[in-house]
């Protein structure tokens, strides 16, 4: 016998009349400005387009930079945040082969917003998921797996054998870097602030983790890697470490930017004894042939087995102002946080 929650039950009569729920932003600022509407148009998905029935949508860092006013990216108001769902395709527009109703998929982007019951989505942002990941595990790839696959390969040029530091290494891309690396044949030296990080990141691909909240961590990693430092450096918080990053690479090592909260003084002189690089990585930037490439390599470690997502915090779409407070302000990362329509 099919039991049905009160939730399940509101869902479908609101779907009867069209409207579902979906949380809005009408101006830019803290979290309060998200807002939970239940009388939201169910979108319509046009030429190229897909609707998915939303089952689990990954909350990103960089949606409450986009939501405070504070990013390159400043979407036209009113706007719903989201951008990695994972669901069942609802409805498909004209021309879209590649999926039909009923097919479990995740995307690496939408078009209406993913913190909601539906939404739309271009198909090449679309892709299968597999029966061997659960839908909050599909929220979980997204912007994580793509932003570690670019800033390890297609930014970083890293090669098997050598070094990688993933500074924050128990949070959505950090773990998803550590899988990533380990997988490929790198040196995956990770870090994280509680021993519940730590755990999970030598779980997750780590060969070595260091515990960043002790005074002398830095000092243990320079101890570790010798005088060979590390080739590259995936760093989360570059407003705190990026200075130190820099005495921590090998010749020709580099910094790749993955995430910043403010300003930081560095001195330049620090790459010019090593001939090293600061790179700066920004998903948004990339082609659709750099997606093609990196959503195969995901695709095949799903596959094999060693592309799996760590869900950590879950939240219902009525806690998500918790949600993007908690994102920023919780006292250390432990998989990555997902809104549960």
């Amino acid at each position: 016998m099919l039991l049905l929650t009160g939730i399940d039950i509101l869902i479908a009569m609101a779907a009867t009349r069209n409207v579902m729920r979906a949380v809005r932003v009408f101006e830019f600022g803290g979290p309060e400005v998200l807002k939970l509407q239940s009388d939201v148009l169910i979108p319509v998905p046009k030429e190229n387009q897909v609707l998915i029935q939303v089952h689990a949508c990954g909350v990103n860092p960089v949606e409450t930079y986009i939501r405070s006013g504070n990013h390159a990216r400043k979407p036209a108001l009113p706007y719903s945040p989201g951008s990695d769902v994972a669901g069942v395709i609802e409805s498909v527009g004209e021309h879209v082969t590649a999926f039909k109703k009923g097919d479990r998929v995740f995307t690496t982007g939408t078009i209406s917003g993913g913190y909601a019951d539906y939404a739309v989505a271009a198909a090449n942002r679309v892709f299968p998921l597999s029966d061997k990941l659960d839908f909050r595990q599909g929220a979980a790839i997204g912007i994580p797996y793509f932003t570690a696959y670019r800033a390890l390969f297609q930014k970083g040029r890293a090669k098997a054998g050598e070094s990688v530091l993933v500074h924050g290494a128990s949070g959505g891309v950090g773990i998803a870097t550590c899988q990533i690396a380990r997988a490929c044949g790198l040196k995956v030296l990770g870090t994280a602030g509680t021993k519940e990080g730590m755990n999970i990141v030598l779980r997750n691909g780590a060969h070595q983790v260091f515990n960043h909240r002790e005074a002398n961590y830095i000092d243990k990693i320079k101890e570790h890697t010798g005088m060979e430092g590390v080739d590259i450096i995936i760093e989360m918080l570059s407003n705190v470490n990026l200075a130190t990053d820099l005495q921590l690479l090998s010749y020709g090592g580099r910094v790749m930017v993955v995430g910043s909260r403010g300003p930081i003084e560095i001195n330049p002189r620090d790459t010019m004894s090593k001939e090293s690089s600061i790179i700066g990585v920004s998903l948004f930037l990339e082609t659709e042939e750099e997606r093609h490439e990196c959503a195969a390599a995901l695709l095949d470690g799903i596959e094999a087995g060693w592309l799996k997502p760590i869900v950590g915090s879950e939240y219902p779409l009525e806690k998500v102002v918790k949600a993007h407070e908690d994102i920023i302000h919780s006292s250390g990362a432990r998989g990555k946080m997902v809104l549960l329509p």
